[in-house]
């Protein structure tokens, strides 16, 4: 697998972002899983904006070429997982991440902070 670049994860990060996704949190999984290299794991308010933010995740990355291999959960607005191979989105509506607890589950990842999040925490 390889490993991401800050700039590249900027993109799926600012994906998420333009709807408004809270919560956003970047998970380096590489040394703990042979899946994928990087877990984003967002929040919507509603079943309706956990969607709209799968579906721009979607169109804003297909801009750059980057289509998922798979999209499961979308259409419910519960639990929506884009998984473009390396790179693992979760999009939750926050009830349902706070029981799944993926943070939690995933405790010994190292968090990522990348310059999108760095300008998104001082605005």
């Amino acid at each position: 697998m390889k490993q991401n670049s800050n700039h590249e994860l900027d993109l799926y990060i600012n994906a998420a972002l333009g709807k408004k996704a809270i919560n956003l949190v970047v998970l380096d999984v590489h040394e703990l899983t042979s899946f994928a290299d990087t877990f984003i794991i967002c929040s919507g308010r509603s079943n309706r904006q956990v969607n709209a933010i799968a579906e721009h995740i979607q169109v804003d990355l297909k801009k750059h070429k980057i289509k998922p291999l798979s999209v499961e959960g979308l259409g419910q607005g519960h639990w929506v997982l884009l998984d473009y191979g390396h790179v693992i989105i979760h999009v939750f509506y926050e009830p349902v991440r706070e029981f799944y607890d993926l943070e939690g589950l995933w405790v010994d990842a190292k968090r990522i902070e990348t310059s999108a999040l760095k300008n998104k925490k001082s605005i």
